[in-house]
């Protein structure tokens, strides 16, 4: 707080909380009567955020808690918090050491054998298990990490976590309850839609020749099946395939829903089957949650529901390989019986940045009609990006045959020779050998550190291509700025943007950023501001994960030596297959890329949700 505004607050009478009134705020300069109103109704509404940071600040831990514990917990933070100081722990920054200070603060003379605090540990597990994308770990794996926090008695913690409801047993495994119930609701809702749906009426049929045998069987799923799933490469007719699907319920007078995980995902999806598609979050109507009672609801707040489900006899959900296990609990619920659901993904590219696998698990438990795609017609077009990437996919790394120049791979020794090469392709050779502006080039990379890293060729991009030396001082964009989300904010007005959009910065002024996440096209314009700034970064250099479920005209792939302990053959197809036109990659892993291509596929993850379809099948 400024002295003069100090100043200016002791002269109107306000010098504790309770002093905040309307009628005090209008006695400060340049405050009208209306926006009195509005400043005590607001100090009003932060009262609990107040509340629970003068507690927090009070055991040396940073006040911008308080406002994640509010959300997460509801204006009875405060309460819940005293009673439990370990409840901290369920925000994901919060580690063990922050919640013992304040639960020495909280509740004075407490000991480290308090059993609460046991029964939040086994929780502050599983949540870290989840966080590496598993929805279940084993009760002895739990148990040994309990000992390394001084539980002496894990076995107890455990039951106490079972019968608090907040973890739930699965044989020998243990799961958050949030994830237990999402995975179940999956099964639960899949064998529903199955048992309920109807052939649509079929009336309008492929054209001959349009598809072949393999693709039409996907059709023929879709239009026949509750659930269905349609996943195959690049360039093997997915789309074309998805296409004909929309065609043919459109001529059958069905409604039809559109959705992926991302908005540029849903705008491909719209112009290939023009039709209107959306981001799963919008076609759900996402909406605030309050409550009191600290429970996490895998719903996510969404308006879709059983009590108002979606209304089209056919969705069809792309890119379906992000989907974590809430978000597609979430989706499946809001389906009403007699919905067809086509899920349509690549189960080759990266799992879900969210916990579970749950188009892998879908198809791995067979209980749904799966279609694999796989004859590659971009091949016989000559497509060198479909070849590279159909020949990763299968744990090969061949010779790159591109004379055209689709596919171009730069060799680079170390980290600052893979980073200048990056900021040259960019910024120079692609857009004046190839005639692709550097608006339609997007840098993926794995890491986020050192010279080849998001945070540095960010900084580098922007010196070259949006300087702006004469900012004000404390700002972090500039209009032209490329930026891209890192969380989601669907209630940032007017429109709300979801983790992975990338935009461009059109207004900056007074601590509030316009960015516009159209993709082209259509402005969808975001007013962005306080604690939703906070997840937006520069977004001329994305990682892989974040790139996940877009495609830009030409990609550039910087593969740095610090990069080479996070390969793997999900990560590099997921990054190869973001480009539609032209593909670059700046190779310096030297034989790490080819080693990890052969032998390391994705990291297995320990769900429940493949056994639990085949449970409800019978």
């Amino acid at each position: 707080m400024g002295s003069t505004l100090a100043a200016a607050l002791a002269e109107a009478g306000i010098r504790r909380p309770e002093d905040v009134s309307p009628d005090a705020l209008a006695g400060l300069p340049r405050v009208g009567r209306l926006r009195a109103g509005r400043l005590a109704s607001a100090f009003i509404a932060a009262g609990p955020v107040y509340d629970v940071t003068e507690l927090l600040v009070s055991a040396e831990l940073p006040a911008r808690l308080a406002g994640r514990a509010v959300d997460a917990f509801g204006p009875g933070a405060l309460r819940l918090l005293r009673d439990d100081p370990w409840r901290l722990l369920q925000l994901p920054t919060v580690d063990v050491p922050d919640a013992d200070a304040l639960a020495r603060v909280a509740i004075p003379g407490v000991s480290s054998a308090d059993p609460r605090r046991a029964r939040a540990l086994v929780g502050h597990v599983l949540a870290r298990a989840a966080r590496d994308g598993h929805t279940l770990t084993t009760a002895e794996q739990v148990a040994d990490e309990l000992r390394l926090y001084r539980v002496t008695d894990p076995a107890a913690a455990i039951d106490a976590a079972v019968a608090s409801e907040q973890v739930y047993r699965v044989g020998d495994q243990l799961a958050l309850d949030r994830f237990y119930l999402a995975e179940l609701a999956i099964a639960l809702a899949v064998h529903r839609l199955q048992r309920t749906a109807e052939p649509l009426a079929g009336k309008a049929k492929p054209a001959r020749g349009e598809l072949d045998k393999v693709q039409a069987s996907a059709v023929t799923n879709a239009l026949r099946h509750g659930v269905s799933v349609l996943t195959g490469g690049p360039g093997t007719g997915k789309s074309r395939t998805v296409a004909a699907v929309v065609r043919a319920a459109e001529q059958a007078g069905q409604q039809i829903a559109l959705a992926a995980p991302t908005g540029r995902a849903a705008k491909r999806l719209a112009e290939l089957c023009q039709v209107d598609a959306m981001t799963i979050h919008r076609l759900l109507g996402v909406q605030p949650r309050s409550g009191d009672d600290g429970e996490v609801d895998f719903r996510g707040g969404f308006a879709r529901g059983p009590d108002w489900p979606l209304d089209a006899a056919l969705v069809v959900v792309d890119e379906a390989s992000m989907l974590d296990v809430e978000l597609a609990a979430a989706l499946l619920i809001a389906c009403a019986d007699g919905t067809h659901l086509m899920i349509v993904g690549d189960a080759a590219q990266l799992p879900s940045i969210g916990p579970g696998q749950v188009l892998a698990d879908i198809i791995s438990a067979g209980t749904v009609p799966v279609v694999e795609l796989s004859r590659l017609y971009r091949q016989e077009a000559g497509g060198a990006i479909a070849r590279l990437a159909t020949a990763v996919r299968a744990g090969e790394l061949p010779a790159v045959d591109s004379p055209d120049r689709e596919v171009v791979i730069v060799p680079a020794r170390g980290s600052a020779e893979s980073a200048h090469r990056v900021v040259q392709l960019m910024t120079d050779s692609i857009p004046r050998a190839l005639g692709i502006e550097p608006d339609q080039i997007q840098v993926v990379t794995p890491v986020h550190r050192g010279p080849a890293g998001t945070i540095e060729l960010n900084a580098a991009l922007k010196a070259k291509l949006n300087p702006h030396p004469f900012r004000k001082a404390g700002g972090r964009f500039d209009v032209g700025d490329r930026v891209v989300a890192t969380a989601n904010h669907l209630e940032v007005t007017p429109t709300g943007f979801a983790n992975g959009e990338v935009g461009t910065v059109t207004k900056v002024e007074s601590g509030v950023v316009t960015i516009d996440f159209g993709a082209g096209g259509t402005p969808a314009l975001a007013e962005v501001s306080g604690k939703a700034l906070s997840d937006i970064s520069h977004g001329w250099a994305i990682t892989v994960h974040r790139a996940q479920g877009s495609e830009f005209r030409a990609v550039i792939v910087a593969l740095a030596p610090e990069a080479s302990r996070m390969l793997s053959r999900p990560l590099v197809y997921t990054a190869l297959t973001r480009a539609s036109q032209h593909l670059s990659v700046v190779h310096g892993t030297g034989p790490a890329l080819a080693r990890a291509v052969r032998d390391i596929g994705a990291a297995p993850r320990r769900t429940m949700l493949a056994q639990a379809l085949i449970d409800e099948a019978g």
